[in-house]
């Protein structure tokens, strides 16, 4: 069992507070991703885990048991760094075994040990080479083979993908998962990127200025976003934000009209009042082109970004662009005037501080 919990952990350098009374829980076996821009405290939250960085206030327990005063090597914790931090005179078999030796496993032991290792990464081939002879996703296969071979209950992973490059991350990424199935082990994972946070997250916390935006299972934060700031950060493109003023229908209804004058019908926007002024969140998935003008707004074409499988198209009226996001390639030109529809069951509201509206 490895349960981590911080309870209103602050830590600060100097003058300068980096993490301000942070509270997660993560529970045994699950996967969890740090993840926001870089310099909001993610991995300084990951370091309080390790050790490598002392609490100034708040508690760090696992499995209920405090760790604040926990030596790193006592906690049952291992940590995987962006740089790999490989010894570049060892080879592959003596880097992954190093923590065996420092400990006076027998010999004997740590070679089968490090084979086992090695089956499970795909490493038993390079074993008599060297950093050098290696290339990104083997190092990095080896720096992780160094951390599971002590067999800890907690492995801590800091941004391990940034390095390498676009094709390879998406390959890494599966093994992580595969990785992370085969040991059962509880991990904490940090990234600026959140498509790596989609695909990998049993539970993703978003970190913003060295606090906790919003924690939840992937799909939730992608649907329901506590504000703005977790509406635009995760998905790809970004959420479009307009900003609006809602109106009642005569009907009963309720509609927000965006500042350049777009009308879009809000079938869940009952809790809006009359001229509330709002900011409408559009992802750019639920949105697609018509030939004609919709709402009284015509678009102005002004990037095309042909995918293949999808197309990337950015418009604009009024001093306003939003980018759709549509599938295959469309019959669009730089220059068009088209319409623009948006899914309306899938629009979000927020007040005037970014904060979402039920």
């Amino acid at each position: 069992m490895a349960t981590i919990e911080l309870r209103d952990v602050s830590k600060s350098f100097g003058n300068v507070d980096v993490v301000k009374g942070v509270s997660i829980a993560i529970e045994d076996g699950q996967f969890t991703v740090l993840v926001g821009p870089s310099g909001c405290g993610k991995t300084t939250l990951l370091r309080l885990i390790a050790g490598l960085e002392s609490i100034d206030s708040g508690d760090l327990l696992l499995d209920g048991k405090r760790l604040n005063d926990t030596a790193p090597d006592k906690r049952g914790i291992a940590m995987v760094f962006q740089s790999y931090a490989l010894y570049p005179h060892m080879t592959v078999a003596q880097n992954i075994g190093f923590s065996l030796d420092l400990k006076n496993v027998p010999k004997r032991k740590v070679r089968r040990e490090v084979q086992e290792v090695a089956e499970i990464l795909q490493l038993s081939d390079l074993l008599d080479r060297r950093p050098a002879a290696l290339s990104g996703g083997q190092r990095q296969r080896v720096a992780i083979g160094r951390a599971i071979i002590k067999k800890p209950s907690v492995i801590l992973f800091d941004e391990p993908l940034s390095n390498l490059d676009a094709s390879l991350r998406v390959q890494m990424r599966g093994e992580l998962q595969r990785l992370h199935q085969t040991l059962s082990a509880t991990v904490v994972y940090v990234t600026h990127d959140q498509v790596e946070a989609m695909t990998m997250a049993d539970k993703i916390v978003v970190v913003r200025d060295g606090e906790v935006a919003q924690s939840a299972e992937p799909i939730e934060l992608y649907k329901h976003p506590a504000d703005t700031f977790v509406g635009t950060f995760i998905g790809s493109p970004q959420m479009n934000l307009l900003q609006a003023t809602a109106r009642r229908r005569a009907d009963g209804g309720t509609e927000v009209r965006t500042d350049n004058g777009w009308i879009i019908g809000l079938p869940n926007g009952q809790s809006l009042a009359d001229g509330q002024r709002v900011q409408i969140g559009i992802r750019p998935e639920h949105l697609k082109l018509s030939a004609n003008a919709t709402s009284g707004v015509s678009w102005h074409v002004h990037v095309v970004e042909r995918l293949g499988v999808e197309t990337y198209v950015t418009v604009g009226t009024r001093g306003s662009s939003v980018i759709a996001r549509l599938e295959g390639d469309v019959n669009v030109q730089v220059g068009d005037s088209v319409g623009l529809e948006a899914k309306a069951s899938e629009c979000h509201a927020f007040d005037g501080t970014g904060k979402a509206i039920a």
